[in-house]
């Protein structure tokens, strides 16, 4: 298997993300072994969560003050590609925990809060932190509702205030992490009498598993990812009070537009099946395949023309990834924004490819359940699927932002115009004048 420092200039890195990095290549390979049982039964992967808490791994982005290793979106980033070259569910289901700890984290810092907004926002972080630093809670951020687009109309699961706090009614699809975690990030919509449901109204709550009227439905037999039991969520009457809430009423739709990568956090994972698809092809060709004959196939020169072909693909791919990831900010340039987006793009189609290109150049072992490489290939698939950037959202932003300004891209017809609530927008000239 590839290392880390083969990927990046470490040079630069912190003594703190090296570190990290390092414990994944010693843990790693206890999730691969892990990976083909995972991914046969469907099975959440406990163990290896039981691995990252006990390294420390569930405090990765939250701040240092509050008792986390205070990693950056970047680095960040890299630690998630390094565990997805090992198990991808692990890596994608990780990444919703550390979703939710990052929106705590990096929206409370967006210069377009107001201080009464600001205040709020503290008293929210004193009170989620310390679930995951003292308690080890693990968190997973359900958003998808089926057959909605979350992006577009405000969210169909709904809050009313009661005495005491809200109730909450909605339902949940795609819940990775669904009865293996300990809190569910739930966005909704807090609706009033005579007033139509409105993205400033989003809220955000810490519902606890065991909360009255939560529940866990369906089935769970996915093609790929099969691991992140995605099960879905029911919530009939969710009693939560505001010691629950992860963010103030409406800084969701404030916010998350001006934080476009952190939007993109899906790809990390993504990015280590891509390098695990080279890095078994690899392998395969030198005959360095454990329990295969060590038959040397770097022989054919087709066989080598396309290992080529795939180094090719994933340099560019991880070149564009990391840098878009290195520069990611809040109140990003336009041409910021575009590079993120092609980035996300790259990664979610490319790992696609090259997952496709292994298969071909492995031959039809390669196809066998007894080898990595036909759950690498269905995990790939599922990537360009994924909500909030989706291949197709993607291709629709990156065109009209490509040929239009900014205040004309709401009339250019599309088919995916609704999920334009999402893209990323100028900030206006007052954000500074409206912050704390």
């Amino acid at each position: 298997m590839s290392s880390f420092e083969d990927h990046y200039d470490t040079s630069r890195f912190r003594d703190v993300h090296l570190d990290l990095l390092r414990r994944i290549e010693e843990l790693g390979p206890r999730f691969a072994a892990r990976a083909p049982e995972v991914d046969r039964t469907a099975a959440f992967p406990t163990q290896n969560y039981r691995d990252l808490a006990e390294h420390g791994f569930l405090k990765l982005v939250i701040p240092e003050d509050y008792g986390g290793f205070g990693l950056s979106l970047f680095e960040y980033a890299t630690i998630g590609a390094e565990i997805g070259k090992y198990c991808g569910a692990t890596a994608l289901t990780f990444n919703m925990h550390t979703s939710s700890m990052l929106w705590l984290r990096y929206m409370y810092e967006m210069p377009n809060l107001t201080a009464e907004e600001k205040r709020a926002f503290s008293r929210m972080r004193d009170l989620q932190f310390p679930k995951v630093v003292e308690q080890g809670a693990i968190f997973s951020q359900p958003i998808s509702e089926g057959g909605t687009n979350w992006t577009s109309d405000p969210i169909r699961t709904n809050c009313r205030r009661v005495e005491g706090g809200w109730i909450i009614n909605g339902f949940k699809k795609f819940a990775s992490l669904a009865g293996h975690c300990d809190y569910y990030s739930i966005v909704c919509t807090e609706h009033f009498e005579g007033r139509a449901p409105r993205h400033e109204d989003t809220m955000d709550f810490a519902v606890h598993k065991d909360s009255p009227g939560l529940s866990i439905t369906g089935e769970w037999d996915p093609m790929g990812m099969r691991g992140t039991t995605s099960l879905d969520l029911v919530l009939e009457d969710v009693f939560v009070t505001e010691d629950d809430l992860m963010m103030p009423a409406g800084v969701f739709v404030k916010t998350l537009p001006q934080w476009p990568a952190m939007m993109a956090t899906l790809t990390p994972a993504y990015m280590g099946v891509a390098q695990s698809a080279y890095d078994f092809t690899v392998r395969y060709l030198r005959g360095e395949v454990e329990g295969q004959p060590p038959i040397d196939r770097r022989v054919y020169p087709t066989k080598r023309a396309a290992v080529a072909r795939m180094f090719q693909r994933l340099a560019e791919m991880r070149a564009l990834w990391t840098a878009a990831f290195a520069e990611a900010r809040p109140f990003p340039s336009k041409a910021e924004v575009m590079r993120l987006y092609a980035a996300q793009y790259a990664v979610m189609e490319g790992v696609q490819e090259l997952a496709a290109l292994a298969i071909r150049t492995c031959g039809g072992q390669s196809m066998l359940k007894s080898l990595p490489l036909e759950r690498i290939y269905r995990d790939s698939r599922c990537g360009a699927l994924m909500l909030p950037y989706t291949t197709e959202i993607m291709e629709d932003y990156l065109s009209v932002m490509s040929v239009y300004d900014m205040d004309e891209v709401d009339r250019v017809g599309a088919d995916t115009v609704s999920a334009r609530v999402s893209m990323w927008r100028p900030a206006s000239d007052g954000r500074a004048s409206d912050a704390a």
